[in-house]
């Protein structure tokens, strides 16, 4: 499975899509300079409900220990918050552009919360 691709960054600090086929690095594009923790929302789409991709998220955020929630959306879609050191939260992004083996991710969303002065300890599913 192939890395996503940068389609669009209208404000770098704050939004952009991913889809298939990337192999730049997010962390240039959420925060350059970002010092602590940051805080950053995704959507992704594709064939990922039904496929264990949310406890997929949970083991791999607590192996890297950063904080947040995961849920599924009504759309088919998944959300997630992730929060941390910068390099956890970058390779939570990378490892959810691609997910667990039996989904297919088609399109990865990116909203930058920025930095953050406390993170949540936990990370949990919601629905």
């Amino acid at each position: 499975m192939k890395h996503a691709n940068i389609l669009h960054c209208s404000q770098p600090t704050e939004f952009f899509r991913l889809t298939r086929g990337s192999n730049r690095s997010i962390k240039t594009v959420i925060m350059n300079n970002a010092e602590g923790y940051i805080s950053v929302c995704i959507r992704v789409t594709g064939r990922v409900q039904g496929v264990g991709f949310r406890y997929w998220t949970l083991r791999h955020a607590q192996n890297l220990g950063v904080g947040g929630r995961v849920s599924n959306v009504s759309d088919g879609s998944v959300e997630a918050v992730f929060c941390g050191e910068i390099n956890a939260v970058e390779e939570m992004i990378q490892l959810c552009s691609k997910g667990p083996a039996c989904c297919c991710v088609e399109s990865l969303e990116i909203t930058s919360r920025g930095p953050i002065a406390v993170c949540p300890e936990s990370f949990r599913i919601l629905r």
